[in-house]
């Protein structure tokens, strides 16, 4: 099986789950309608001045894009307790192609999921300028990297029943401690975010609300992450490939 091949095969598995559907694309945006539509005319949401369906949607952006990526080590934990991993090691398909296949898998669900949210956004009555959407989504698609990774990392570390569990509460874990949600002040919390990815995911989002992008810090953190944790989800893939 050649990297083509194998990439393509996973989008067109990933395409007709069922799963993908309702959890990556159906659950935010079926969120976002739940809360948003209902106050679709409220232009100054606790006083910030801020619309709800502007705020609900970037929330949503973040915390949907991040469960999406987070959810390929479901997918992986699931082909390692089939012994599909242990198959494609007779064929010649490279480390680099497979990691490439799980990394565009997972910016598919992503990029989907941004879309209809910005979609069901424009129809509740965000908007933004042209410069605003482009920006806002490109910092999303860069602070997905290290997030990537570390579903790559999860679905080789962990099993098929502990999985789920540990994806589900990580992606709460860091929706609350990185702001996805209301202001985390100036305290210990914020400077403990900002030392996770999540935090600059969200961040990313912030754009729309007139934030000017990430300052360096930002960049440094999210680049030493995706380093990070795409050695240890070599690592974690090159053990698998070590077992009988």
């Amino acid at each position: 099986m050649n990297a083509l091949v194998y990439t393509r095969y996973e989008l067109l598995r990933t395409l007709r789950s069922k799963r993908f559907f309702i959890m990556a694309l159906g659950f935010p945006l079926a969120i976002y309608f739940l809360i948003a539509a209902p106050n679709r005319n409220v232009t100054d949401l606790g006083g910030t001045g801020i619309s709800a369906p502007l705020y609900y949607m970037i929330g949503l952006a973040a915390f949907g894009t991040m469960a999406a990526v987070l959810s390929s080590g479901t997918r992986i934990a699931g082909e390692r307790a089939v012994g599909w991993n242990r198959q494609l090691r007779l064929t010649p398909l490279r480390p680099r192609d497979y990691f490439r296949a799980k990394v565009i898998t997972a910016y598919l669900m992503a990029g989907l999921t941004i879309g209809l949210l910005y979609v069901a956004g424009s129809l509740l009555g965000v908007r933004l300028s042209a410069g605003e959407w482009v920006h806002m989504t490109l910092l999303l698609l860069v602070g997905l990297i290290p997030l990537a990774a570390l579903g790559i990392l999860f679905g080789h570390l962990l099993t098929v029943d502990s999985i789920g569990p540990a994806i589900g509460g990580l992606t709460a874990i860091l929706a609350f401690v990185s702001g996805t949600w209301f202001p985390l002040g100036h305290g210990l919390l914020d400077t403990i975010a900002q030392c996770l990815p999540s935090y600059w995911l969200v961040q990313a989002s912030h754009v729309a609300l007139g934030a000017g992008g990430w300052p360096l810090k930002g960049w440094v953190v999210v680049a030493v992450w995706s380093v990070a944790v795409s050695v240890l989800a070599a690592w974690a893939y090159r053990r698998d490939t070590q077992r009988v």
